[in-house]
């Protein structure tokens, strides 16, 4: 699964702890999360598309087979 939080958090100046408070998460699981070593539950990924009041879709895309 791809994202954008990366991308997301530097259009707000937020940092990866600021996203953690934000979700209920620790700033390890955003950094996991961020590079890939872990995939959120469907809810928690709810919860980081709602705290950027965007789509799930904007925040989260399944990975394509080239």
């Amino acid at each position: 699964m791809k994202n954008r939080i990366k991308v997301l958090r530097a259009e707000r100046d937020w940092t990866q702890a600021d996203l953690a408070d934000r979700v209920g998460i620790s700033r390890q699981a955003v950094i996991s999360i961020e590079k890939y070593k872990y995939t959120p539950s469907l809810e928690l990924a709810f919860k980081i598309a709602s705290a950027f009041e965007v789509e799930i879709t904007e925040v989260f895309r399944p990975e394509e087979d080239d």
